[in-house]
């Protein structure tokens, strides 16, 4: 008898993770973001550029900010922009905001508190900017260097700092509509993408189950046709482009407008874009437009049989889920890095949480002695049998204890707020809580994952279970 073949789980970071329960059996369509989903980029060579292209065009309207360089650790994902103090802040799932920088300057705990201890962040609110993309990397880093300068006066005019990131937004807009950047991605792709040699197997390993496979994506033929070709075909096998993998094709989508409103489409009818207006979408087919209801309509598939995969959290995800009820993934990419920042940690975090657990046993003990002394000063309510003497010996002894453990227990505890990113700490967490991006994770995302060819792990089979959810107790 032939001794059983035993499959190995993938590491922590190249796993798909589930929010609610998803059997993958059950979809019948799959479609599939291009930028920063299907197609991966060097970030910090992409965002470089993108920052150095706003640079020079606030700098052709007269701005001084010639000598400003990009500093990628300034900001990361799922941060948001308070427009009306100038500030980027992290909050929790509560929208507590734990840490917080004026322009590139930290501010202190008690300044923090002054600031937001009364103000919770609700991002339906104007004044609050939720930076959910890598494309926010570039134009925050910017604002928080501008804000700087707008205090020292050395921008000009009238400006607030509300005013100063609609200019920056507005200007970054410009740039990439401009499509120089895309230009430089096209002409050395080798700087900027990130190839992935199994994401052609994962897709071919789902279309073969039955499933179709779309592409949605918000980019033009232009651009679509020379980057997906770059990124897949050379995995593929011969004769076989990146075109076989996909049912249909839609760029030029124009999301979220896509998932929410019905569009005119056209279909591509040669290879150098030439367009044909068109009454419906065909399977298969290369459109220019539509919408999502044709893609329903065409494929006879709705709800909960699609599953939508990109890496925009609200563009992506959130609107597609909320309008649609379409099965949601989201691709965080920083997964990757963040799970083996945590890991590599884990030995310490292990004496971290050992240490506040004896503190928590120490506190608790100073406090019923405190409380005894209390007791015994006043008469009320059974008191400890000891003497005062003897109490105030026993919490000095105790406050002693306690001086000691936060020696060891400071530095593991800055070092872990310092995990992946060494101002902002962790993507998906702030303070001991899950963080905004996390909760907004939660709530639109079923599954997430590093990259889409983790699905390569599960088979076209698998059924996700979502963990059982967790309270304090």
């Amino acid at each position: 008898m032939s001794q059983r073949r035993e499959i190995p789980l993938p590491p922590p970071e190249r796993r798909v993770y589930c929010n609610r329960t998803l059997n993958l059996r059950a979809i019948r369509a799959i479609g599939f973001d291009m930028d920063y989903t299907l197609v991966h980029y060097r970030v910090d060579a992409w965002e470089h550029r993108a920052y150095e292209h706003l640079r020079q065009r606030l700098v052709e309207a007269g701005m001084p900010v010639a000598d400003l360089e990009f500093e990628p650790d300034l900001f990361m994902r799922g941060l948001i922009v308070d427009k009306e103090r100038g500030n980027v802040v992290k909050a929790n799932r509560f929208g507590t905001v734990k840490h917080a920088f004026h322009g590139t300057r930290a501010l202190p705990f008690d300044e923090l508190r002054a600031v937001y201890g009364r103000t919770r962040v609700d991002l339906a609110e104007s004044r609050w900017e939720f930076m959910n993309t890598f494309f926010s990397l570039s134009e925050g880093c910017m604002y928080t260097q501008l804000v700087d300068r707008l205090d020292e006066r050395r921008l000009g005019g009238v400006m607030g700092y509300g005013e100063l990131y609609d200019l920056v937004r507005r200007t970054l807009d410009f740039a990439h509509m401009e499509g120089r950047l895309k230009a430089e991605i096209l002409a050395d792709p080798d700087r900027f993408v990130d190839l992935d040699p199994d994401l052609p197997q994962a897709l071919m390993d789902q279309r073969a189950a039955g499933k179709k496979l779309l592409l949605i994506t918000n980019s033009d033929w232009a651009y679509t046709r020379p980057i997906m070709t770059y990124a897949f075909d050379r995995f593929l096998p011969r004769g076989m482009t990146w075109r076989d993998l996909f049912d249909m094709v839609i760029v030029s989508a124009r999301k979220p407008s896509f998932f929410t409103s019905r569009m005119p489409a056209f279909e591509l009818v040669d290879e150098d874009g030439l367009l044909r207006p068109v009454l419906a979408l065909s399977d298969p087919g290369r459109f220019v437009g539509g919408d999502a209801r044709q893609v329903e309509s065409c494929l006879g598939v709705s709800g909960e049989e699609i599953l939508y995969i990109g890496d925009h959290l609200f563009v992506d995800v959130h609107v597609s889920k909320d309008v649609l009820r379409w099965r949601t993934g989201l691709v965080v990419r920083e997964l990757e890095e963040e799970l083996r920042a945590v890991q590599a940690f884990a030995e310490r975090e292990a004496e971290l949480t050992a240490l506040m657990a004896q503190k928590d046993r120490l506190e608790h003990r100073h406090a019923h002695a405190r409380l005894g002394l209390l007791r015994l000063k006043g008469g009320q309510g059974p008191a400890p049998d000891v003497t005062p003497a003897r109490l105030h010996r026993e919490m000095g002894r105790l406050r002693e204890a306690l001086e000691a453990l936060d020696a060891r227990i400071v530095p593991l505890a800055k070092a872990s707020t310092e995990l992946y990113n060494r101002r902002w700490g962790l993507l998906m967490r702030s303070g001991n809580d899950k963080s905004s991006l996390a909760r907004q994770m939660e709530q639109y995302a079923d599954i997430y994952t590093s990259r889409v060819s983790n699905l390569l792990y599960l088979t076209p089979y698998a059924y996700l279970r979502a963990p059982r959810g967790s309270l304090p107790h």
